[in-house]
């Protein structure tokens, strides 16, 4: 660099900089205690009240195992495979590469961070699924990510090239018109240098704190006496990323907030002179423990996740992002600044922060936004549903079920809304994880509070990423009135619940509400996922006990219908994989059905492993890791795993078991072992025949998928689905797409037959025909979950009459004449399928007579001893149900029109 008093430090200069990083040390890296409890985690020893009687050392079998880093590099890779699909729209496609780079930021954040804190251990842990230390992983990691990094490059640069060709074009300063540097510099002067702190870095200016993710211009300056000074300027987190420049009709032109500044370097630094710039972004460890310190007895939690908040924002880098042409030997001394090696540091051609390109849409005309992006969907009413009646009527009539985001919301926040106006509702209690920013249910918890009610929030604080947002909300909620607590320590509450009692002439009654995704009006847009709605006094037992249970901080508690993590969910899953390993053993049909997000918890593993070996079929849908391994001989040979990564994001958890799917839990909980021993998680069976069937349909068309699904292979690589000659392409998601059409439709004709007391708001919708031959066409248009519109509904504020309807659920008290869990172990069943729908589907208009008996099978708690015994099944419980709902009929006729269309599927 020549001479250089700007990076060439003094001895003292040095000592002062040593001395800084000893007194930080304890900031920016892992306690003791908490890598000691991270390596715990890691090797899946860390002792839970579900794993108490597990051995701690085990022998493992590693031939049908793969390790959870590589599996995840391959799912992101998969998600980059939609950036190259020339059958998604173009401005779809630039999306996914914003994906591909927000979900690599978080991993790096997060598991780089983690692994990368247990590399310094003396004694490190090994892995239980690949057998590899932290600095095994790390190395192969490393060798993993430039690959991916240019297919990234490549892939941004391609799309770039053609959204030119469609007019839409990014400039770089180099690229600038003389009228391009009339606007720059406009807004520079007018917007930017007003906020902008440029520095030298110097003896006397030591190197500042590179926030995580945010962008730094940095820049090599000369001066009268001084070379290759190195100069820094924060772009402004509140500054706009796109500025627009003049563009002629039809065209678009822009630059990013970086590029206008390196434009305008002259302008920052007084008599030094820029000679090379570039643009730096730091990714810093956030994968802290909030309980690790502890939280004083006398301090309020929510002050201590602030706390926890500003300490992760301090901690170790764990890589680095550069783009631009700024000197080697600055490079150089920026990393060894932030005492990164040469394998985290990343040259990039385009920009190392993508989220603008959601910004590109908004100004595209809407003439032809109909071939850059998707057609706009909407999520449709539900049919299990009819406006203009309370919500409360409805659900104590029959179970709902809705499927987002297929199906809208609405119900959901209608029924809350209406609770917390209804004068025979005397509580709401709900677990809040992830929440909108701008959300409506929150705000029925607000009116609820203010009328009375007794309102109480298990807020999540833990979420990560989203801890600020749930903490502005802690503190709304509690000054509105509401009873707010916190999950348990070293136990998040994931679970998504939500319990309405009413205190009527009829006594106590209760209604419901389990999902798979969060309570949550902008991901249920978003996210595929279900919410149970339910009166089933069974179920409203257990939703009540868990309650009683988190505000005791019980994590022990017992429950007959519901299947609650730390204590009893995997085991009820373990108990569901043997009852099909007994069924095979008897020489019976046996099958196993998953659908998660990821795959890692070890003990399930091995008894998939088991069930296959025994002859039960398995087949699984997992979106992210897996950490399993199909058709290895003798271990996994009977085992299909299929991954769909689409338009939406699939997070919906099912578990089902038998050939007819006989049982069926939906869950908030992947079977990963942070969620089936750490966390407080919910699985409820689905009970109403209705439903069942949804369920069962939803099953099926994923199957039937051979565009965006993906089978896994034996090398843990992600292959298409092969399709027989004449075999119609099936998207599944574009068909729920077209069944929310058509159930719409169905509904609103039906609508139209009866009187109405008041005009019912008209519906869009779309000619079926049209919308199938969309979803069946080859290629079908399809991409990954993408950023939400903010804008959102509005929710009917009807409220409950002052009579109750006469087909209301009967007391709580009635669910002691049900069967107890124990009667329903007493010896094997064969599966039991749905009752057959009539032949045309007729609305309830008035309650019947007598309740229906349907037959749902329970897997329940078995004595220690036998829960590892062939033979240990389930038998059919008789449960006291209510009438079928008017739409069962039409739901299993059109499950079985696209039964007959696609096929099952190949497995």
């Amino acid at each position: 660099m020549g001479k250089n008093k700007g990076t060439h430090k003094s001895d003292k200069a040095s000592k002062r900089k040593k001395d800084e990083a000893k007194s930080s040390k304890s900031s920016k890296k892992a306690s003791a205690a908490e890598l000691e409890h991270k390596a715990a985690k890691f090797a899946d020893v860390v002792p839970t009240p579900a794993n108490a009687n597990r051995p701690q050392k085990r022998s493992r079998d590693f031939s049908f195992t793969q390790n959870r880093e590589v599996s995840w590099l391959r799912f992101d890779n998969r998600v980059l495979d939609e950036a190259f699909d020339e059958s998604v729209p173009l401005l779809e496609r630039i999306k996914f590469c914003a994906i591909f780079q927000s979900n690599l930021d978080e991993w790096f954040m997060i598991r780089v961070g983690g692994l990368s804190d247990l590399a310094e251990l003396k004694h490190q842990p090994a892995d239980n699924k690949s057998d590899e230390t932290p600095s095994e992983q790390l190395a192969q990691l490393f060798s993993i990510l430039p690959g991916l990094y240019e297919r990234r490059e490549r892939c941004f640069t391609q799309l770039e090239s053609a959204l030119e060709m469609e007019g839409i074009k990014r400039l770089a300063p180099e690229q600038y018109t003389d009228s391009d540097l009339v606007t720059v510099s406009r807004y520079f002067e007018s917007r930017l240098a007003p906020i902008l702190s440029p520095l030298i870095v110097d003896p006397r200016h030591p190197f500042p704190n590179l926030k995580n993710g945010v962008l730094h211009v940095v820049c090599s300056l000369d001066g009268n006496d001084e070379h290759g000074v190195l100069g820094m300027v924060e772009v402004p987190q509140t500054a706009d990323r796109i500025i627009w420049l003049p563009s002629s009709e039809g065209r678009i032109r822009y630059t990013l907030v970086e590029d206008v500044i390196i434009s305008m370097l002259g302008r920052c630094f007084g008599s030094y002179v820029p000679t090379s710039s570039g643009v730096v972004r730091v990714t810093r460890n956030a994968d802290i423990d909030p309980d690790g310190e502890g939280v004083e007895e006398e301090e309020d939690y929510r002050q201590h996740m602030k706390k926890v908040l500003k300490r992760r924002s301090r901690l170790q880098p764990v890589r680095a992002e550069i783009t631009g042409d700024l000197d080697e030997s600055l490079v150089t001394f920026v990393r060894k600044e932030l005492e990164l090696e040469k394998r985290r540091m990343f040259h990039l051609s385009t920009p190392s922060d993508l989220s603008f390109v959601y910004q590109l849409e908004g100004k595209v005309p809407a003439s032809r936004k109909g071939v850059l992006t998707f057609p706009p969907f909407a999520p449709q009413p539900s049919p299990m549903v009819r406006d203009g009646e309370p919500m409360r009527g409805q659900v104590e009539n029959h179970d709902v079920l809705l499927t987002y985001p297929y199906e809208s919301m609405s119900p959901l926040l209608r029924l809350i809304h209406e609770a917390a106006n209804d004068d025979d509702c005397i509580s709401i209690k709900i677990t809040l994880y992830r929440v909108a920013r701008h959300s409506r249910l929150c705000e029925s918890l607000v009116t609820a509070v203010e009328n009375g009610k007794d309102v109480t929030v298990l807020m999540e604080l833990r979420a990560r990423f989203d801890e600020q947002n749930n903490i502005e909300w802690a503190e709304r909620l509690e000054e509105a009135g509401c009873t707010v607590i916190y999950g348990s320590e070293g136990f998040k509450c994931h679970s998504k619940i939500c319990q309405i009692t009413y205190h009527d002439a009829r006594g106590i009654s209760r209604i419901t509400c389990l999902g798979t995704g969060n309570f949550n009006e902008k991901t249920a847009l978003l996210y595929s996922d279900f919410m149970l709605m339910t009166a089933h006094p069974g179920i409203a037992e257990d939703g009540n006990a868990f309650f009683r249970n988190l505000s005791l901080g019980n994590l022990r508690g017992s429950y007959r219908y519901l299947g609650v993590a730390p204590l009893s969910l995997k085991p009820l899953i373990m108990r569901g994989i043997d009852r099909e390993i007994t069924r095979a053993r008897t020489g019976a049909p046996a099958r196993v059905f998953l659908k998660l997000n990821s795959l890692t918890d070890r003990d399930v593993i091995d008894r998939l492993a088991e069930a296959s070996q025994a002859g039960v079929e398995v087949i699984m849908i997992v979106r992210g890791i897996c950490c399993m391994l199909p058709g290895i001989e003798n271990r996994t040979t009977g085992i299909e795993i299929r991954q769909i990564v689409g338009r939406l994001l699939e997070h919906a958890r099912i578990y089902a078991f038998g050939v007819d799917a006989d049982t069926i839990y939906l869950s908030s909980a992947d079977m990963m072992t942070r969620n089936t021993e750490r966390r407080v998680e919910i699985a409820y069976p689905v009970l109403d025949p209705t439903c069942q069937q949804i369920v069962k349909n939803f099953m099926e068309l994923q199957l039937a998928d051979n565009v965006k699904a993906r089978r896994l292979t034996c090398d843990g690589t992600w292959a298409r689905i092969d399709r027989e000659d004449g075999e119609p392409s099936v998207n599944c998601q574009e068909v729920f797409i077209a069944e929310a059409y058509a159930h719409a439709m169905e509904a609103e004709s039906a609508a139209t037959t009866k009187a109405s007391a008041e005009p019912e708001p008209a519906i869009e919708t779309k000619p079926v025909a049209a919308v199938v031959q969309t979803a069946v066409k080859e290629p079908a248009d399809d991409a990954a979950v993408q950023e939400a519109d903010e804008t959102e509904g509005t929710v009917p504020a009807e409220t409950l009459p002052e009579e109750a309807p006469a087909h209301a659920a009967a007391p709580m008290t009635a669910s002691a004449q049900e069967p107890t869990p124990a009667e329903a172990l007493a010896q094997p069943s064969e599966p039991k399928r749905a009752p057959a729908p009539a032949a045309t589907p007729a609305p309830v208009t008035a309650p019947a007579e007598e309740p229906a008996h349907v037959t749902a099978t329970l897997i329940e708690d078995a004595p220690e001893s036998q829960s590892r015994r062939v033979g240990n099944a389930t038998a059919a419980t008789q449960l006291a149900r209510r009438p079928r709902g008017r739409v069962a009929t039409a739901f299993a006729i059109f499950g079985l029109g696209f039964k007959t269309l696609f096929g099952r599927a190949k497995n």
